[in-house]
C-alpha cells in the first residue's frame, strides 16, 4: 500500500509567548487546510514531542484535546531530537498496516520554558548519563565539539568551512517568513562568535527556539478518493547506535545515519543520491553535523564534506541543495517539530510552492535526514511526485 503526504502546516519558529497548545495548533490548522480536511476526517494523531524543557508532563493529551483529535488516539512518540521522524513514520506504519487511512504526524516543542544553562544540562543527559554526563558533564555541543576535532584532525576540516555552513543557512532563512534567525551573516561573523565549546563557536550552533509542525499522511485509496496531489512516500530507512560514546567505531562521522541511508536507497533502488534528487534536508544541528552528513549521505566520498560546501555544491545552483528554508542552524530547532518541519520543506518544494527559495525540479525527489542525540536514532525518509 503506498501513503503519501497530502497536507502540511508548519508554526512560526523562534521565543512564542503562546502555550503549547496554542503553538501546536497553528501547524494543524495550516495543515488541515492545506489538505482541505476537518479535525472529523483524522483517524489518527501521533503526537512527537519530547517535553523535557516543558510544562506539561504529558503533551499528546493536551495538544489532542485543543486540536479538536480527543478520541483519535492518543499517541505520544519520543525519539530525542528524531522525534518529529519518529511522529511521521509511525503515522506511515498505522496506515502501511491498514489502521488508517488518514492520519496527522505532530511534531511540538516549547524550548523556552528553562534558561540556557539549564537546558544545555537536559540535553547533555540524552547521551548516557551515568557514564558520560553525571561524571564529565558532557553537552551536546561538547559532543559535537569531538566530532568536529576527530573530523579536523583526520581530513583537514577547517573552521572556516564549518562557518560556510551556517552562512548558507542564514542566507536561506532570510528568505523563510517562519525561521528563527531571519538575518544574513558573514564568514568573519562565525568566526568571530564566542566560542561555545573548541571549535564551535555561538553560529555553529543552533538555536534554542519554540515551534510546531505538522503533515497529514494519507493511503493511496483515500488519495484517490479525494483526487489529492499527494506527495508520496517512496521509502523510509532508519537506524540506532550505542548511547555510550566510547563504543562508537569512529567520531568522524554517524554510523546510524550510514545505515538509514542504506536501507532508504536501497528501498527505493537509488544507487547516486546526486543523480537522484533535487534537494534535502539534513540535520545541521551543528555546523560540522551537515558536513558529515554531506558524506554520510553519501553526496561526496568521506573527508570530502568541507570541500562539498566551500565550493558551493550544497547551495542553490549546486550539485544538491541542502536545507533550503534555513536548516537547524538558522530556521531553528524546536526538537520534536524539527522532522515534520523537514517534511513541511520537501512537500512545499516537490509542489513547487517554496516561494523564493525554490529549487528547479529534475528528478522530483527529496531526502530528509533526521538525527536523535548524537547519532542515537537515525531516520531518512525519500519522497517523490
Amino acid at each position: 500500500m503506498k501513503v503519501g503526504v497530502v497536507g502540511v502546516g508548519c508554526s512560526k519558529f523562534g521565543q512564542r509567548e503562546v502555550t503549547l497548545q496554542e503553538l501546536t495548533f497553528e501547524a494543524v490548522k495550516e495543515a488541515l487546510k492545506d489538505a482541505n480536511l476537518s479535525q472529523e476526517d483524522i483517524e489518527i494523531s501521533v503526537v512527537g514531542c519530547v517535553g523535557t524543557r516543558g510544562y506539561e508532563l504529558m503533551p499528546a493529551v493536551v495538544v489532542n484535546e485543543y486540536c479538536g483529535f480527543a478520541g483519535k488516539g492518543p499517541l505520544r512518540v519520543e525519539a530525542a531530537c528524531a522525534t518529529g521522524s519518529a511522529a511521521v513514520y509511525t503515522a506511515f506504519s498505522s496506515i502501511k498496516s491498514g489502521l488508517a487511512d488518514i492520519a496527522i504526524a505532530i511534531g511540538v516543542e516549547k524550548m523556552t520554558e528553562v534558561d540556557t544553562a539549564t537546558s544545555a544540562a537536559i540535553g547533555g543527559r540524552a547521551g548516557n548519563y551515568l557514564w558520560e554526563h553525571h561524571f564529565y558533564g558532557t553537552t551536546f555541543p561538547a559532543y559535537y565539539a569531538m566530532h568536529a576535532t576527530a573530523h579536523m584532525a583526520k581530513f583537514g576540516t577547517t573552521e572556516r568551512q564549518m562557518a560556510m555552513v551556517a552562512v548558507k543557512a542564514h542566507r536561506n532563512a532570510v528568505k523563510n517568513p517562519k525561521a528563527h534567525f531571519q538575518k544574513e551573516i558573514s564568514v568573519e561573523d562565525v568566526l568571530n562568535s564566542r566560542t561555545i565549546t573548541y571549535p564551535l563557536k555561538l553560529y555553529d550552533c543552533s538555536p534554542i527556539s519554540d515551534g510546531a509542525s505538522a503533515a497529514i499522511l494519507a493511503s493511496e485509496k483515500a488519495i484517490k478518493e479525494h483526487g489529492w496531489d499527494a506527495i508520496w512516500i517512496e521509502s523510509v530507512g532508519f537506524s540506532s547506535d550505542t548511547s555510550n560514546m566510547t563504543m562508537r567505531e569512529d567520531f568522524v562521522g554517524l554510523k546510524a545515519t550510514r545505515i538509514a541511508a542504506e536501507m532508504a536507497y536501497k528501498k527505493a533502488k537509488i544507487d547516486d543520491p546526486l543523480k537522484s534528487f533535487d534537494l534535502a534536508t539534513v540535520h545541521d544541528c551543528f555546523t560540522i553535523a551537515e558536513i558529515m552528513a554531506y558524506e554520510d549521505l553519501g553526496f561526496c566520498r568521506k573527508g570530502e564534506g568541507g570541500k562539498f560546501i566551500e565550493n558551493g555544491e550544497s547551495d542553490f545552483g549546486g550539485k544538491i541543495p541542502v536545507n533550503t528554508f534555513g536548516g537547524l542552524k538558522a530556521k531553528g530547532h524546536p526538537l520534536a517539530a524539527t522532522g515534520v518541519a523537514m517534511v513541511y520543506e520537501v512537500v512545499k518544494q516537490l509542489r513547487e510552492d517554496a516561494g523564493k527559495l525554490q529549487v528547479d525540479l529534475k528528478h522530483y525527489r527529496a531526502l530528509t535526514h533526521n538525527v536523535g542525540g548524537t547519532g542515537h536514532f537515525c531516520w531518512v525518509f525519500i519522497f517523490g511526485r
